[in-house]
């Protein structure tokens, strides 16, 4: 796995992103499979990122406890920010889950039934193993996973 720091055209949002290698970034970056998570946008592209080299194995680290003089501020906004951010994915999560079809377990198979024509295409969500999942991105099939937990339908009192 491989992550690299992206960047959107329109807002210029900076985010990160794992891919199984080099190649499954440029293919699904053509394909406009990697949106903005801030604002949806599909022309993203590499961001300039530093390289993150280990310490060598023959060398004691020393973790250094010097704060920047705003950390308390930081301390203070930063769990709110990460609330309002997180309470916003809940909320666009909610609105798009309606709009999509409850396949339960059978997610993969619905999946790769509709990107081989086997089926008509269509807005789904359901569950998938991560060995499942794995195989659905190795055959190029666009998946990911709902960011916030949900209860299946089959499941609610």
């Amino acid at each position: 796995m491989i992550v690299f720091d992206l960047c959107c055209a329109a807002g210029d949002h900076r985010f990160e992103a794992w891919f199984a290698s080099s190649n499954s970034f440029a293919d699904q970056q053509a394909r406009g499979l990697i949106g903005c998570p801030v604002c949806g946008d599909s022309d993203v592209k590499k961001a300039v990122m530093a390289p993150r080299v280990g310490a060598k194995s023959n060398q004691s680290t020393v973790a250094t406890l010097a704060k920047p003089d705003n950390a308390a501020a930081a301390a203070e906004i930063l769990p709110e920010l990460v609330r309002k951010v997180m309470a916003e994915i809940a909320a666009k999560q909610a609105e798009m889950l309606p709009q999509s079809r409850w396949v339960g377990r059978d997610f993969a198979d619905a999946a790769r039934a509709m990107h081989e024509g086997r089926a008509v295409e269509d807005l789904i969500h359901g569950q998938a193993s991560p060995q499942e999942a794995q195989a659905l991105r190795d055959d190029g099939i666009a998946a990911m996973p709902l960011l916030v937990p949900i209860v299946p339908p089959d499941a609610v009192n």
